[in-house]
């Protein structure tokens, strides 16, 4: 195994530095925009290795934009700003907060939206889709009760990364499973055992900080049954595991035809609720576009060689080869920040590790997609986090502390390697 580059990973260690250092001396995370943050790491990436021409990095750059992750999640992203557009537009977004906070206790608000997310994740197959979905409502729960924007958004992100690593249908599942070529329902079963603790120690702390909430809503809790028909509809394709493209333009399209019934929009103005949403999603676009061509450039210059190496070395015996594995993939997904690329990449690593020492495939699976869930539900600059400071207008570092889930299911996932005691399976 070549052994790579470390210099390669400067891009991302200038961004965190620039983006997290301004943040703490100015006591303001807005300070630094992330755009600006990653241009500086693209900056530092393009003056790295003179030896590669400039045109030769823009070919390197292009093809990693242009991989089948990345058009698809900035896909999501406008299809998530049309229909968040759309809902806001037609009062749904209104009428299911106040129709959410007319019947739930003040004190399992915020628990409401993580089980919410989870059933909704575990269904669609997407932390993205799922965020995009009921951010809108989590934001209105905090302006409505008082709790913050950010704890009320770290619920929904708790949840969303709940089916991130479990669903069946979710790219990451299938990836890991295909990686270690192992059947889908062995791994659920092994994946979900870690992760229920996890989950429900999660819920537990969500309702246990929010217990002594006593607010008061001024006005009445006005809402609409039909302005809420559309989530309850994207809700339902979620649950029916629909395609989240086919669930959000549904989504979409059922808004408008609400919204123009009940005289919120008027019907010329239709097209201009979406296209701003749709226009409310460019910064987070761009910031994807960025990622994509700083990892493109760390990948050629051997930044994610050196990360796998530098693990493989480290090995010893099955229980170190579980940890290896792990951490493994938290490095690769900081480097890449997408959860599904870094799978990819550590995938056939984590199967000659496996093999070697008998380690049983629907576990590594299982430790591959945790941790990769584990780093992306907690990078400031992974997709998920951004999409949801954008969505209520917060810092990813704001969300940080209130993302109980992915640092517990990190945690029950290490007990799991330490405590339980696994039969050796036979050479792959």
């Amino acid at each position: 195994m070549e052994k790579g580059r470390v210099r390669a990973l400067l891009p991302i260690g200038v961004f965190l530095a620039s983006f997290l250092g301004l943040g703490i001396a100015s006591g303001d995370f807005n300070t630094m925009p992330a755009v600006v943050g990653f241009l500086i790491a693209l900056a530092v990436a393009f003056f790295q290795n003179p030896s590669l021409k400039f045109d030769e990095k823009i070919k390197v750059i292009t093809k990693g934009v242009g991989e089948e992750n990345i058009i698809t999640m900035c896909l999501i992203f406008l299809a998530a700003g049309g229909f968040s557009g759309a809902v806001r537009a037609a009062g749904g977004v209104d009428s299911t907060v106040n129709f959410c906070l007319s019947i739930l206790p003040s004190s399992v608000s915020v628990m409401g939206l993580m089980l919410i997310g989870c059933f909704i994740s575990l269904s669609m197959g997407t932390s993205m889709g799922t965020i995009a979905a009921l951010a809108p409502i989590a934001g209105g729960i905090s302006e409505k009760t008082g709790f913050s924007a950010a704890l009320c958004i770290g619920a929904v992100v708790c949840g969303a990364m709940f089916g991130d690593n479990l669903s069946m249908i979710s790219d990451t599942t299938i990836a890991a499973v295909k990686t270690q070529g192992c059947d889908m329902k062995d791994k659920f079963k092994a994946n979900f055992l870690i992760v229920l603790p996890a989950a429900v120690l999660s819920l537990l702390i969500f309702v246990l900080i929010t217990r002594h909430a006593d607010y008061t809503v001024e006005g009445p809790l006005e809402y609409n049954l039909l302005k809420i028909l559309p989530y309850l509809v994207v809700l339902a394709g979620a649950l029916l595991g629909c395609n989240v493209f086919a669930v959000l333009l549904g989504g979409t399209v059922l808004s408008l035809v609400v919204g123009v019934a009940t005289g919120e929009i008027a019907p010329f103005e239709m097209f201009t609720s979406v296209g701003e949403g749709v226009t409310g999603m460019y910064d987070i676009t761009v910031i994807s576009i960025l990622v994509a061509c700083v990892v493109a450039l760390m990948r050629e210059y051997g930044g994610i060689d050196s990360i796998l190496y530098f693990i493989r070395k480290r090995i010893r015996g099955p229980r170190g080869a579980q940890l290896g594995i792990a951490l493994l993939t938290l490095l690769v997904d900081i480097a890449t920040a997408n959860n599904t690329v870094t799978i990819v990449i550590a995938g056939p690593i984590a199967r000659e590790v496996a093999r070697e020492y008998e380690i049983e495939p629907k576990r590594t699976a299982s430790i591959l997609d945790i941790f990769a869930s584990v780093g992306q539900g907690l990078l400031p600059y992974g997709a998920q986090l951004l999409l949801a400071a954008q969505a209520v207008e917060a810092a990813p570092f704001e969300i940080m502390p209130y993302l109980y889930y992915p640092w517990l299911m990190g945690v029950s996932a290490v007990c799991f390697m330490f405590f339980t005691v696994k039969k050796p399976c036979s050479k792959l």
